[in-house]
């Protein structure tokens, strides 16, 4: 791997070396993993298929879920096959170019599923406090627009991950103790500083999850005041009970993301390494796992629909 004293070129690979510590339980892990990702499949592409399918469910909220769904399904699969492999069949290797092209995709999805989550906040604030105005405000031109904005921002914030991870030297063993080419798991290689990426790192975290955060969170007490200006107990219960889906689908998303994002950077020699690889893994196959789940569970028209699929009603279609 050396070239000269100061300059070192980049490891052809890298070693996935799955959960530190683990190893021997290794297929034991695996079996929950694969269930929870078969479950992600047909929980997601049942429930984009089912939002095609019923024309009842042609309305803004449930193409946000559409999108989340389709978004979680890619988020997992570029990560769940991979270890399974590891698990599985020993195959640890991964080339250097396709995990800097596996840790853009992590990253880039996992950004774009924050926004879809943004997104369909500011829905349930429009429907909640507009409701009259609903229709003319999100607009199927409005929807496409938001959506594409969303996914260019998570894309093009994460384009420079690879590019700085690349331009650094790598002197230190090519062992990854992780299941997926995560961006700080593989920066902590390098031999040089690695200041830059986890400053862009905190800026991405800011421009993304914290922004969105506070778009939730705005838009989440002006639903709780305009609930609460309801006369009618029925009716507050009614608006309410229409955002308690997205609320778990948020709290599913964002405290594993946390837990995984803080004890990176502040939390590595208190967090058994063991514990953040596992959250890490959970942080990108809970969503995918539950949010069909949720959404089938919690919301009324999602349930008619699944009911009147299976006894063959074609809606109005």
């Amino acid at each position: 791997m050396l070239i000269s004293n100061n300059s070192y070129e980049a490891p052809q690979s890298f070693i996935l070396n799955g959960i530190p510590g683990l190893e021997a339980v290794h297929i034991w892990i695996s079996l929950p993993l694969c269930t929870m990702y078969i479950i992600s499949l047909v929980g997601n592409l049942g429930l984009v298929y089912l939002i095609y399918y019923e024309e009842s469910l042609h309305r803004p909220m449930y193409f946000f879920l559409a999108m989340l769904s389709l978004i979680d399904l890619f988020t997992c699969t570029t990560t769940v096959p991979n270890a399974l492999f590891i698990f599985w069949f020993k195959l640890k290797e991964i080339n250097f170019t396709a995990c800097l092209v596996q840790m853009f995709f992590v990253h880039g999805f996992t950004g774009v599923e924050s926004g879809v989550l943004m997104l369909m906040a500011l829905d349930r604030y429009v429907a909640i406090c507009y409701p009259l105005r609903y229709a003319t405000i999100l607009t199927n031109p409005v929807i496409a627009k938001a959506g594409l904005a969303t996914f260019l921002r998570g894309v093009l914030l994460m384009i420079p991950f690879p590019f700085l991870v690349k331009r650094l030297p790598f002197c230190r063993s090519n062992v990854i103790s992780h299941t997926y080419c995560d961006h700080m798991s593989v920066v902590k290689l390098s031999c040089a500083s690695i200041k830059i990426n986890v400053i862009y790192g905190l800026m991405v975290a800011l421009l993304i999850g914290v922004f969105d955060i506070c778009c939730i969170s705005v838009s989440y007490t002006m639903i709780l005041r305009a609930v609460v200006s309801l006369s009618s107990a029925d009716a507050r219960q009614k608006a309410f009970s229409t955002c308690t889906a997205h609320i778990s689908a948020i709290i599913i998303t964002y405290v594993p993301a946390f837990f995984t994002f803080f004890t990176h950077r502040f939390g590595g020699h208190t967090i058994p390494p063991s514990l953040h690889i596992i959250v890490a893994n959970l942080y990108l196959l809970l969503p995918p796992t539950l949010n069909p789940i949720v959404y089938g569970m919690k919301t009324k028209q999602i349930r008619d629909s699944i009911i009147k699929f299976f006894h063959g009603e074609k809606g109005s279609r």
